[in-house]
């Protein structure tokens, strides 16, 4: 696959700045939102923890 090209380099460029642009004003009030949302860390943690387990049993029993 050949190098992009530096005009594309710059499209991709204003490209994102555009949609990131676009996006600001819903980013924004996301936040906003979330600030007052109760926090549900265990909900996360858990599943992750499950899948970290999950990974390293599946490397000892490779071993």
């Amino acid at each position: 696959m050949n190098p992009l090209a530096t005009w594309e380099k710059l499209l991709l460029g204003v490209l994102a700045l555009v949609v990131i642009l676009w996006f600001s004003p819903g980013i924004k009030s996301l936040l906003r939102q979330s600030q007052d949302t109760p926090k549900d860390w265990p909900a996360v943690l858990a599943p992750l923890a499950l899948v970290i387990a999950f990974v390293i049993m599946l490397i000892l029993f490779v071993q």
